[in-house]
């Protein structure tokens, strides 16, 4: 018997404001970066404080749960550089390697981000985006449902002093001109397992290929 696919639509579905709808594949979890990112003071802050909280008392050791802190100080610090740049989604990715003998466990962050542009036609917007852009490879113009869209590959590696552990990451980035030929929207699917390449790309090519700047749910 055929199963039939679970499909869980968000909230901001219905938010006439949204700007931009798309729907991810399973294995991704959103974070909220608004709650995350909350004032200290303020009551998403309390309700983050009080989420944590199980969680925090219930590992054991003291050293650990500083680390446990240090790291989440750290994922924050990464969100708030994201939102600085124009994030307004970012999603975790944990998928099991079916590839691999033995399996094992793949990892990937999703986000999605506006970018201001000059006028022009959106199919100039999506190549100027793709051609501008730094060390771009496997570079892909396509004609999306949502209209004209650029896709580009970079693998890049941290430099000695960031700090960084030397892993090569690999960064999917797709270039979506809004109707409005003001904005863009820029998805991109990062991951380390750069030998993964090809799935990621069928990963985000569905992402974009479903993704619209009219609300799928305002006709039904």
């Amino acid at each position: 018997m055929d199963t039939i696919p679970q499909i869980s639509i968000d909230d901001s579905a219905t938010d006439p404001h949204a700007g931009i709808w798309f729907a991810v594949p399973g294995g991704f979890t959103e974070l909220p970066i608004d709650v995350l990112l909350a004032a200290p003071a303020s009551a998403e802050a309390d309700r983050l404080r009080q989420a944590l909280a199980p969680l925090v008392e219930a590992i054991p050791d003291g050293v650990t749960r500083q680390q446990f802190i240090a790291q989440l100080a750290s994922g924050q610090q990464l969100l708030r550089a994201l939102r600085e740049v124009g994030t307004v989604h970012c999603a975790l990715g944990i998928h099991r390697d079916d590839v691999a003998d033995g399996g094992g466990t793949l990892h990937s962050l999703f986000t999605v981000s506006w970018r201001g542009i000059a006028w022009a036609p959106r199919s100039v917007s999506a190549a100027r985006a793709v051609a501008t852009a730094e060390d771009h490879t496997r570079v892909e113009y396509l004609d999306l449902p949502s209209g004209p869209a650029a896709i580009g590959e970079t693998v890049r590696t941290p430099s000695p002093d960031s700090g960084l552990p030397p892993t090569p990451l690999l960064q999917i980035h797709a270039y979506l001109p809004h109707p409005d030929h003001k904005r863009l929207a820029v998805l991109t699917l990062s991951t380390t397992a750069v030998e993964r390449r090809v799935q990621y790309r069928a990963i985000l090519d569905n992402i974009a290929e479903l993704t619209s700047f009219e609300s799928p749910l305002s006709k039904a």
